[in-house]
């Protein structure tokens, strides 16, 4: 076989990229996951957790409404008020609730569980979005299950 007839580097690169097996190569890399955030209007801490999805990778949109209108999706897309945060978004066919750190969502997208989703309870500090300052408190990311019940997804050490 003369060198003519040999594949070039580039090509196989290329076709790497396509393939996936090199993520990002020549602008090749899988769309951002998009996630769609329903907030209370004029909400900071919501708009925070946003901008550190952004940067994590995810194609962010916010949508705001009022407390009520929030509460009433949140209960539409099968999240017990138990487990509310201070937001809800959707991520594929999932729902994130509260300050749900990016590597979780992560982690569900790729484990794909059968659940409604994720939640963060409350606002507990040092969570993405409510990350003011140097003091934090401990926090469990929950799974919620299609029946309304609860499991640790993962748990965060305070600081």
């Amino acid at each position: 076989m003369t060198s003519s007839n040999l594949p070039t580097r580039r090509l196989i690169l290329v076709s790497m990229g396509i393939l996936g097996i090199v993520p990002g190569f020549a602008g090749f890399a899988a769309p951002a996951a998009a996630i769609h955030i329903v907030k209370v209007t004029g909400c900071d801490c919501c708009t925070a957790w946003g901008e550190t999805l952004a940067s994590a990778g995810y194609s962010v949109t916010v949508e705001d409404r009022n407390s009520d209108a929030v509460t009433a999706f949140r209960a539409e897309k099968g999240i017990p008020e138990a487990v509310a945060g201070c937001h809800t978004a959707l991520v594929g066919d999932y729902v994130i609730e509260g300050h749900v750190p990016a590597a979780d969502i992560d982690r569900l997208l790729s484990d794909r569980p059968d659940a409604v989703g994720l939640a963060v309870p409350g606002m507990p500090m040092g969570s993405p979005g409510m990350d003011f300052g140097r003091d934090s408190e401990a926090f469990d990311v929950l799974l919620v299950r299609r029946d309304g019940t609860t499991t640790v997804f993962s748990s965060y050490a305070a600081n």
